[in-house]
């Protein structure tokens, strides 16, 4: 599959999306939206092997936003525009990432900016290099965060610290995100891409139908009552408890041996 705004690489059951416009610090312009959009909808074990996707952007950057500048010859811009390029093309793709069946790993170099922190927070587990940084830069232009940022930020760090990052519009860096509790980790740029490796490699190797159903059952606990995520945890047991990988996992525990799981 050939891709112009992203690479796309599947090594070791490892997918791994890197945001290639460096040039543009890696803004995510619309053909790139439809390029990720198409990218996740062909990820998975039975379609290619991939049992966990690492986001990454290529060069100095991760990602700096959204680049309503030009699609081709379609330019987008105005109030209008940036609600069609919303609504059509970056929240269908935030809600594939979500309701993506595999763990998501992102490796955050330099700036992560407006839709791109968005994206970078969409991961399962966020690991930040002390370069990385994460910003709601929309207050700045006269405009209010978008890509569900409104939505995930007071759940990551609550009321007081969502209104700071997008009222204020400062850059909050690695390492207060870690304190934070925004990110997983914050690391020496020398070390992200052996960190993000590593993470990667352990979660390839993990029950992937489970881990399916963990990301699922989390997006619901956050929008449904205590009734209805015990339900949903209830069901995704059924759906988990009758998976390869499930037996597998029990066999190995009364064996006293590590479970090795092929991700059915």
């Amino acid at each position: 599959m050939e891709f112009q705004t992203i690479r796309l690489d599947i090594a070791d059951s490892i997918a791994t999306i890197t945001l290639n416009r460096p040039e543009r610090l890696n803004a995510c312009s619309l053909d790139m939206a439809d390029e990720l959009s198409l990218a996740l909808d062909n990820l998975g074990p039975e379609e290619n092997g991939a049992r966990v996707l690492v986001l990454t952007g290529e060069g100095r950057a991760f990602c700096s936003g959204a680049d309503l500048a030009a699609r081709g010859d379609r330019p987008v811009n105005g109030g209008q525009g940036s609600y069609m390029a919303l609504t059509e093309k970056y929240n269908p793709l935030m809600m594939k990432l979500a309701r993506l069946d595999l763990p998501v790993v992102c490796a955050v170099n330099g700036p992560a900016a407006g839709i791109g922190c968005s994206l970078a927070l969409a991961g399962d587990f966020v690991i930040a290099g002390a370069s990385g940084y994460f910003l709601q830069a929309f207050v700045n232009i006269g405009l209010v965060p978008d890509g569900g940022a409104s939505w995930m930020l007071p759940r990551l760090i609550g009321k007081a610290r969502a209104t700071e990052m997008m009222m204020l519009g400062e850059k909050i860096g690695a390492d207060q995100a870690f304190e934070w509790g925004l990110i997983h980790k914050a690391v020496a740029d020398e070390a992200l891409a052996d960190e993000t490796k590593a993470l990667a490699v352990r979660l390839a190797s993990g029950p992937t139908l489970a881990y399916a159903t963990m990301r699922r059952n989390l997006l619901t606990a956050l929008d449904s009552s205590y009734a209805e995520a015990l339900l949903a945890e209830a069901e995704g047991q059924r759906t988990a408890g009758g998976s390869e990988d499930a037996m597998e996992g029990g066999m190995a525990f009364l064996q006293k041996r590590k479970p090795v799981f092929k991700g059915r």
